[in-house]
């Protein structure tokens, strides 16, 4: 595991949080704690890791409100970060190699503004991917989730087993549905949940 050289003095006490708060989108979360640190509270990614430093007096009540509060901050800045078409294009060719042996080789894969239904499309004729713009922000492994799909409708058209058996090589394949049918159920709500009319 790569040192991490700005907290890297001293032995940091470790401790892993098997279950992040729900709701987080976090698979695994270790928390440092350091002698040396007073005051501040950092967090980094490390992998599909989030990584907290604390100080070692720190309580676990305080513990637990600082890991909610930095996974809450890092998932807001990695919402900002918006990807053009050509780092897109990178990204899929990427996944293309990592999860199908670079079969899957699209022509173009761009964002477009025109699909409110969908989270994608496809057209394995031309070798195309669209991805709807309302993805922009959401977690990384989400967008990389419907690149994967598109991926695979470049190798397999339709959704029969053959199709589901190829995505399957995505490892976070379950958790992203779950997380676009969680958003799509959130549209469908009234009103945000806890906003009472007045």
């Amino acid at each position: 595991m790569p040192a991490d050289p700005l907290h890297s003095a001293g032995n940091p006490q470790r401790s892993m949080t098997s279950q992040p708060p729900s709701g987080l989108g976090v698979s695994a979360i270790e928390v440092r704690r350091s002698a040396r640190r007073r005051r501040t509270v950092s967090a980094y990614r490390e992998g599909d890791r989030t990584v907290v430093l604390i100080p070692a007096r720190m309580s676990e009540a305080e513990e637990k409100r600082w890991v909610t509060v930095m996974l809450n901050k890092l998932a807001a800045q990695e919402s900002k970060r918006v990807l053009g078409d050509a780092e897109l294009t990178e990204r899929a060719e990427r996944l293309s190699a990592q999860y199908f042996d670079g079969r899957a080789r699209p022509a173009s894969v761009r964002w477009v503004t025109n699909q409110n239904t969908r989270w994608g499309s496809c057209t394995p004729a031309e070798g195309s991917i669209r991805l709807s713009h309302r993805l922009q922000g959401m977690p990384e492994y989400v967008v990389d989730y419907v690149l994967c799909h598109e991926l695979a409708h470049l190798l397999v058209p339709g959704h029969g087993p053959d199709f589901w058996r190829l995505l399957e090589a995505y490892p976070r394949t379950e958790r992203a549905r779950g997380y676009l049918e969680g958003v799509v159920a959130a549209d469908r709500l009234p009103h945000p949940p806890g906003v009472r009319d007045e």
